[in-house]
């Protein structure tokens, strides 16, 4: 009886991770500016409306909103939207009326 050889693949040792790998990077670039959308949806959110109240206003779905949220987010580089308020105060994105 003949056996057969198989190839088996080994997995590379996984490197421990330092807590400087999970911060975040540097911010090196200035954020993307806002669209005009976007910084409607900003003064509306600012002024206390929730993102149906927003979709309602302006007459387009919940999703539309919560994707025009998401982008201000990821160009902000923030997390959530107390966040997204401060940064926006901060960088002169949101004036105070």
């Amino acid at each position: 009886m003949m056996r057969t050889m198989t190839m088996r693949t080994i997995a590379k040792p996984r490197s421990r991770r330092s807590l400087a790998d999970l911060e975040p990077p540097p911010r090196t670039k200035r954020p993307e500016s806002l669209t005009s959308r976007e910084q409607e949806i900003l003064e509306l959110i600012w002024a206390g409306f929730k993102n149906k109240e927003i979709g309602q206003r302006l007459k387009i779905s919940v999703k539309t909103v919560e994707a025009h949220r998401a982008n201000m987010m990821k160009k902000m580089r923030v997390s959530n939207t107390a966040q997204l308020l401060k940064t926006a105060i901060q960088g002169s994105v949101l004036r105070i009326r």
